[in-house]
């Protein structure tokens, strides 16, 4: 089934690469197969918030293996944007406050570029903390990506973030280390990108209830999750989602940065991420931006000698965990409604018994 995309202006249906309006859209709508209503809440910065959007589309089109999910974006009117982003908002994105009037199944909240060290200094704290709020009595579960997670946690249970050395940058092994619905029939050692400069810690987490699920001794926790009230809140400090080349192009922003001068030091290389070759396109760069540091530079970035050898190493167990996901998605999703089933025949029973009783 077709990833359907209901839009501000209509449905439109994920197709490969690329929404587009086309008798497909209204054909799933209307189909009887299982349905999942899912929201984004997309609140990445304007450069990536498009490359995003494919991300999600592409991973969740591929883990839902029959189902029809269906899935309306959002975002966060405080994050600032652009005149084209605004554009593109307006034309696909409802309203955050759209939550509190609709009924989905589950909610996907991305990370967002943060300002402040306290993430409860930031202009969006009080509106992403009413949506946590609202997930929590809403939703059957919640996916928290990287930043939203630590948000997360701290809303939820005050655990606060922990600074690193350096950025946690590459495609980082971590190995199963619990059993859990989310991981079923996944390897034991998985491999996910990560992208980030602060940590949540093993010993906080566990005190206050959530269950780690993957980690390693390099990347820390990775995948983490908690029920918290009516929803099952899954945590990734990884992207699962990212696509082949995506740490690639953050690696070129990193790099603009600091040509354009706004970072003290040179970027580190992902790791484990490009071949040995590319490594040594990569090295050569920097030594030459090290002495020549001018953004001209940029024009000279080796990016499509080095995109032609990037292996997507990670989509497979993406795929398996998100797929289980949904899977975990419209078995509570099926449970709940024939429960209501159940007390609304129980109600019309009694009801029934009093009525001949009188």
């Amino acid at each position: 089934m077709p990833l359907v995309v209901e839009g501000v202006g209509g449905n439109v249906v994920w197709a490969g690469e690329r929404l587009g309006l086309c008798d497909g859209a209204s054909r799933a709508v209307g189909t009887s197969v299982p349905c999942i209503n899912l929201a984004l809440i997309n609140n990445m910065p304007d450069v990536a918030l498009k490359d995003t959007e494919s991300q999600f589309f592409e991973l969740l089109d591929d883990a839902s293996d029959g189902l029809l999910v269906r899935l309306k974006l959002l975002s966060l009117s405080q994050i600032p944007r652009g005149d084209l982003i605004q554009e593109r908002l307006g034309a696909l994105y409802f309203e955050r406050d759209y939550l509190w009037n609709t009924r989905l199944d589950a909610l996907i909240v991305t990370g967002m570029e943060p300002c402040h060290s306290d993430l409860r200094q930031e202009p969006y704290w009080r509106s992403l903390a009413e949506v946590l709020e609202w997930a929590k009595e809403n939703t059957l579960s919640t996916i928290l990506s990287c930043l939203a997670a630590h948000a997360g946690v701290l809303h939820s249970d005050g655990i606060v973030r922990n600074p690193l050395p350096d950025k946690q940058f590459g495609v980082l092994e971590v190995r199963k280390v619990n059993q859990h619905a989310l991981t079923s029939a996944t390897d034991e050692i998985l491999r996910f990108p990560h992208s980030r400069w602060n940590d949540v810690r093993q010993g906080a987490l566990t005190w206050s209830g959530y269950s780690i699920l993957t980690q390693s001794a390099e990347a820390g926790v990775d995948l983490f999750v908690k029920r918290i009230r009516k929803s099952l809140f899954v945590h990734f400090q990884g992207h699962p989602e990212y696509g082949t080349s995506t740490l690639l192009k953050e690696y070129r922003r990193d790099i603009r940065r600091f040509l354009k001068q706004e970072r003290q030091n040179y970027p580190s290389m992902p790791r484990d991420y490009f071949d040995a070759t590319s490594i040594n396109l990569l090295s050569d760069f920097r030594t030459d931006a090290l002495s020549n540091r001018s953004v001209d530079l940029l024009a000279r970035f080796p990016e499509i000698a080095v995109s032609g050898s990037l292996r997507n190493t990670w989509r497979s167990s993406a795929r398996r965990i998100y797929g289980n996901w949904l899977q975990y998605v419209l078995s509570r999703k099926t449970e709940t409604l024939a429960l209501a089933a159940s007390s609304a025949a129980a109600r019309a029973n009694d009801m029934s018994v009093s009525s001949k009783i009188n």
